[in-house]
């Protein structure tokens, strides 16, 4: 008796959760062959009417059997027409930000890989295959497609400046082998996709993504892919300054929440620094005079120290929590069943 069509079966999925209003007809299987891992194009967008057809059509031939699920993220031009024209199922996120589409695509598909692109075609579709290969075959949890080229050939100066200082900043704080932290061409198993909290709410959770899976030290891999220029008509919507502040500010917030012995740590000798800088011309005047004039001074140097020890105490103590909660995320990411059948 033939198996049914992975993609029928997320398609059902979708219909079930979607009120079943999409439809199309799925690939005939071999007889007798076994289950195939259910494959879900994801593609959050917003005014991509340029470019989205186009995208659908390269991912389509890359991955035949996969479903192409694009999300219009409160788009204002005909993205979700021209998505839903070019064959692909198609639902809203009216919240602006990459951040809130992730975590509603993330939460209402249902897959056993994920593969997760935009929608305004810099993304080389022809190379699908590989990053899904790396989760289906080679057992990893997110498989990242790094961008080769990005300076050259499809970003401003500033936006490739601003990728190598955040991408050594994080390796330098995280201590993890991501060579860009940045991509949005990523693959995923599905239970990664499953446990993964996705707080952020704008380009940043990729970011959250890879700090994620430090954490949790879950098998990941990176693979150098093409990355080209945005079609005619498709813009960006990078805003320098402002997204490199919120980035910056998600860096130190997920530092933080996962190794706040280091941030406390830091955080205690700056100030600890300080006291002694201000304490040493105390130290001076007491020595060859035995006298402290400066009163206030050698208050805040007091003040300072104090709060150099708190620090240092509440970063142990939190590194305590840090761990119970990386342990209670473990689980949690164990308990997700990996591939679902039927």
């Amino acid at each position: 008796m033939a198996s049914s069509s992975p993609v029928l079966e997320l398609q059902q999925s979708l219909g079930a959760r979607f009120g079943g209003g999409w439809r199309a007809d799925p690939p005939a299987e071999a007889p007798g062959r076994g289950h195939r891992p259910r494959v879900a194009v994801l593609l959050p967008c917003r005014n991509e009417e340029a470019s989205i057809a186009a995208v659908v059509a390269d991912f389509r031939r890359a991955l035949p059997d996969a479903v192409i699920v694009v999300y219009d993220n409160a788009s204002t031009d005909r993205t979700a027409a021209v998505a839903a024209a070019a064959g692909a199922a198609v639902f809203r996120e009216v919240r602006p930000g990459r951040g809130h589409v992730v975590r509603r695509m993330f939460s209402d598909v249902d897959a056993d890989i994920y593969l997760m692109a935009d929608g305004d075609g810099t993304y080389d579709a022809a190379s699908a295959s590989q990053l899904v290969a790396l989760v289906a075959e080679n057992g990893f949890d997110m498989a990242v497609g790094a961008r080769a080229g990005i300076a050259q050939d499809a970003h401003r100066p500033g936006h490739a400046v601003g990728n190598w200082i955040f991408n050594r900043l994080y390796r330098r704080l995280f201590d993890n082998g991501f060579g860009n932290i940045f991509s949005g061409y990523r693959a995923f198993s599905r239970r990664f996709v499953k446990s993964f909290p996705a707080l952020s709410s704008g380009f940043e959770i990729e970011t959250e993504m890879s700090v994620h899976a430090r954490q949790l030290r879950l098998a990941v891999t990176e693979l150098s892919l093409p990355y080209g220029k945005r079609r005619d008509g498709s813009a960006s919507k990078l805003r320098t300054v402002r997204d490199g502040v919120r980035i910056f500010a998600i860096l130190l917030y997920l530092l933080k929440e996962t190794r706040p012995l280091l941030f406390f740590g830091m955080a205690a000798l700056v100030t600890a620094l300080v006291a002694v800088v201000f304490a040493l011309p105390l130290f001076d005047t007491f020595i060859t005079s035995g006298t402290i004039p400066r009163l206030p001074t050698a208050i805040l140097c007091a003040g300072l120290g104090i709060t150099a020890a708190l620090l240092a105490v509440c970063g142990t103590m939190l590194d305590s929590v840090a761990r119970g909660r990386a342990e209670q995320k473990r689980m949690l990411f164990l308990a997700v069943q990996q591939n679902r059948q039927g």
